[in-house]
């Protein structure tokens, strides 16, 4: 059974760092792209960043391109969302996916999803 576990969430002031983990297991993911992907509410998920398991390629939304960063461990089968310089439009609840098909940029292209850590960055 394939499971996506998110830690690292919590209630930050804005200017301050988070670091998020999703913890892998159940398949190998050697050729899935790895994603967060955020929902704040009213909203629609939308895209963070992506790391891809094999090569480590990586892709930003232009929001948080500069301040947030994507990694991932393959030894742990972890994968780690750093994010820096914080700002109240970052609060969202945040969701690992893993997905091996197109361009990694839409939620639809991902098979498996975790069940959401929560960001409150406050002003």
């Amino acid at each position: 059974q394939v499971q996506l576990v998110e830690s690292g969430g919590g209630l930050v002031q804005a200017g301050g760092s988070l670091r998020l983990s999703c913890a892998a297991s159940g398949r190998t993911f050697s050729n899935y792209v790895m994603g967060w992907f955020r929902q704040a509410p009213g909203k629609e998920r939308e895209f963070v960043a992506l790391v891809t398991w094999s090569g480590g390629s990586t892709r930003y939304a232009d929001s948080v391109k500069g301040r947030f960063t994507i990694s991932r461990d393959s030894a742990k089968n972890t994968v780690y969302l750093q994010m820096n310089s914080l700002k109240p439009e970052d609060t969202a609840v945040y969701y690992c996916a893993a997905g091996n098909r197109g361009t990694g940029l839409a939620p639809y292209e991902y098979e498996y999803w975790g069940q959401g850590t929560q960001v409150t960055v406050s002003s």
